[in-house]
């Protein structure tokens, strides 16, 4: 059993659980520059490098600029 660490929904395949997490409402990331929330799936290109979509915004870096959304409403609080 594969487990979703965001949503805990679990899936019977590593395969099933990665295509989930593109699509997973509470994996979404938040920048804290420019307030966009968007998939992790559109931040990155190939699962190391993270930077904000949005092609007029600076934010860059998991932890650094973009935060998870639960993290946003747990330390807003």
């Amino acid at each position: 059993m594969h487990t979703c660490r965001n949503c805990n929904q679990s899936f019977q395949t590593e395969l099933a659980l990665e295509l989930h997490r593109d699509t997973c409402k509470k994996g979404q990331l938040f920048c804290q520059v420019c307030g966009d929330r968007f998939r992790e799936g559109d931040a990155t290109q190939d699962g190391w490098h993270y930077e904000c979509p949005n092609d007029e915004c600076d934010g860059d870096g998991l932890q650094e600029d973009l935060y998870r959304v639960e993290d946003v409403r747990t330390t807003t609080h």
